[in-house]
């Protein structure tokens, strides 16, 4: 298994700050995402990396864990699997055995799956020397994992096929419903699909954790959805009809003379689905003034006028 060095898929240095590794991945999401990628046969692709890298290195937990595992993890004193599955999956169960998991089709890479998925919980019980067996029927553990669910997922909900081997080698494919309207961090449950049980106990259950796929124009809280409406100078000065993306389609917002950076507009129904209720959460346009790169000479000298004549002073 290959290493993934997720900083050089941002494109960051290794002490990179938050904001520097958000604005590479907001940099590099807007040029590879599947709606705008020149190159949608490997933009998909493409843009899975980029949120796998800025999954672990925008998470502060998981950052330290991958960078204490460095490049070194398949070497004698890498990271390897620890028992309680601060890298990897593997477990350690009741009875001293470690139970791995694999799973293909959850968005994630083999390399996250191994070191930064879930695994088996629970297991199975083990027996204490001295005592007598115990030949009653257990349940056996759960299973878990993570899986990267798209921002259009969770809009319209979706179903996933995923291969699910088990500790013991076997292999099952089972089709995962995903539901509308489901937020980061909920749980969906495939009942029966963990460890067996034994002594004719049922078997676990799997639980897939769902982290939503970042999106290069909107940030997700629960089930509403913020999006950065970057305005020139005079517009925000004196004013303007501007467009707004929504995954609902464009909507067009007044923004009054005077608006300050950072004023929110809220769009109320325009965010994601609230389960089964039909309503939907809002999503807020957060004004982001952007002044120009560069000026003409033309445009030099009004913006010198301009200045002449004001006496606005914002410090």
């Amino acid at each position: 298994m290959k290493f993934r060095d997720y900083y050089e898929v941002l494109g960051v240095a290794k002490d990179a700050s938050q904001d520097e590794i958000r604005k590479a991945f907001r940099k590099l999401a807007r040029k590879y995402h599947p709606d705008v990628a020149a190159e949608k046969s490997t933009a998909e692709e493409k843009f899975k990396e980029i949120n796998e890298a800025y999954e672990v290195l925008s998470d502060p937990e998981k950052r330290k864990k991958y960078d204490t595992l460095g490049a070194n993890w398949n070497q004698p004193g890498g990271g390897a699997a620890y028992p309680d599955g601060g890298f990897g999956r593997q477990y350690q169960t009741a009875g001293g055995a470690g139970q791995e998991w694999h799973f293909e089709g959850t968005g994630f890479s083999d390399f996250f799956e191994n070191f930064f998925g879930g695994g088996a919980k629970g297991g199975f019980p083990g027996q204490a020397t001295g005592r007598p067996a115990d030949h009653r029927p257990r349940r056996g553990g759960d299973a878990e994992s993570e899986i990267l669910v798209t921002l259009y997922e969770a809009m319209h909900g979706a179903e996933r096929v995923l291969v699910v081997q088990s500790p013991d080698g076997g292999r099952q494919e089972i089709t995962i419903r995903i539901p509308k309207g489901v937020t980061d961090g909920k749980l969906i449950r495939a009942p029966g699909l963990g460890n067996p049980g034994i002594h004719g106990g049922e078997p676990g259950d799997l639980f897939l954790h769902v982290r939503l796929e970042r999106h290069p124009d909107y940030r997700v809280a629960g089930h509403d959805l913020y999006y950065d409406l970057r305005i020139s100078p005079w517009e925000a000065v004196l004013g303007a009809t501007v467009p707004v993306r929504t995954p609902h389609g464009e909507m067009k917002i007044k923004v009054p003379p005077g608006t300050e950076r950072g004023t929110e507009f809220r769009l109320g129904g325009k965010g994601l689905p609230i389960g089964k209720s039909g309503n939907h959460g809002n999503l807020f346009a957060v004004i982001d003034v952007v002044s120009p790169p560069s000026a003409t000479a033309e445009e030099q000298k009004h913006w010198e006028a301009l200045a002449a004549a004001s006496n606005f002073n914002p410090r």
